[in-house]
């Protein structure tokens, strides 16, 4: 079964489950320990980041150390759990890693190296999470087959650049649909609204951090007209809906009980125009969701020429939820080795990466 078979939570969790299964049967018993963890074990909270590999351990097992057919099966995972525009982004994200690879001043050796783990043994009938990410990216999925219930938080997804040239020619855009669905939500709103949104303090959560997910001040949902809150929750969806159509009803329809004491803030440019400013930042912060959007005013020495690898062509953003991050499953730990977002341990004053 594929992202185009899957539309129900039931279909994605027996999916996935199927596709980790095979994934699991081409490994050897060495691949097999290193590869699966307990479902309680809190290294899944310390073991994703917004930092290359080099900085901060993932668990599991390194793509590049597999063969290529253990590689086809375990981005079968991805594609069985994702939907086509969530794989497409994410695919697009590592794309945009190997491109600096290639491409750019970068000296970072971990470039295009990601990770894959499961806390808990896959199955279609309990709960297990399936850990995919590396540099600019890290998916936390945990899917219950016992409740049909699947959630993406905590989830990191990242760019740079924001437009690539893959190698069959094609223009690669991971975040074309993120950035298209936040200026549609701008765009709706009034002069007076908008204003009040770009006042209010743009919140940050890093991957690694224990946050205390305060709103702060900006635009709450009760401000808004229904169309502009559907909008809101398309924003949202970009992150709380990365599996089947029913799975990202239920996760917004929690997100839209609360979404009128649910604040949103803005800072950065007001027109979707990437070829001036520096990008834009934003932040939504509710009792069931938080995401924030940060455009980084750097390159962290990935450059390439006439390619944007600063502002709008480097974001990261964090996607929570802070009444079930990793289904309650463990704890978040706090922060260590780098993995709050910022300078990287033992580098300085480098960029953010």
């Amino acid at each position: 079964m594929s992202t185009t078979d899957a539309t129900t939570t039931k279909d994605t969790i027996a999916a996935a489950a199927a596709a980790a299964e095979a994934f699991l049967a081409t490994l050897t018993d060495e691949q097999r320990e290193t590869v699966v963890y307990d479902y309680d074990d809190e290294t899944k909270t310390t073991s994703w980041s917004n930092f290359p590999v080099t900085f901060v351990e993932r668990a599991g097992l390194n793509l590049t150390d597999l063969t290529t057919e253990q590689q086809a099966a375990a981005l079968a995972v991805l594609e069985s759990l994702l939907s086509e525009e969530a794989y497409a982004t994410v695919t697009g994200i590592m794309g945009g890693d190997e491109y600096l690879a290639e491409n750019s001043s970068s000296t970072e050796s971990s470039l295009g190296q990601y990770y894959i783990a499961f806390f808990g043994d896959p199955s279609a009938t309990s709960a297990f999470e399936v850990q995919f990410g590396g540099h600019h990216l890290g998916i936390n999925a945990t899917l219950d087959g016992a409740t049909d219930a699947i959630t993406f938080a905590p989830t990191h997804l990242g760019i740079q650049p924001a437009v690539y040239t893959a190698a069959d020619g094609t223009e690669v855009q991971p975040f074309v649909g993120i950035y298209t669905d936040a200026f549609a939500f701008f765009d709706s709103l009034t002069a007076e609204q908008q204003a009040t949104l770009t006042s209010g303090e743009v919140s940050t959560c890093a991957p690694g951090d224990t946050c205390e997910f305060s709103s702060g001040s900006g635009l709450t949902g009760a401000d808004l007209t229904d169309e502009q809150k559907q909008l809101l929750l398309d924003v949202i969806a970009n992150w709380a809906g990365m599996a089947d159509e029913e799975t990202t009803a239920a996760a917004l329809a929690e997100i839209e009980a609360t979404l009128d004491k649910t604040v949103i803030a803005w800072s950065g440019e007001t027109t979707y125009d990437m070829s001036t400013g520096d990008g834009i930042s934003f932040s939504i912060s509710g009792a069931n969701v938080y995401v924030s959007f940060q455009a980084q005013q750097g390159s962290a020495g990935a450059d390439v020429d006439g390619v944007t690898t600063s502002g709008w062509g480097h974001v990261h953003t964090i996607y929570r939820d802070p009444t079930n991050d990793y289904a309650n499953s463990a704890t978040q730990q706090a922060a260590t080795g780098g993995m709050g977002g910022g300078t990287p341990p033992d580098a300085g004053s480098a960029p953010t990466n």
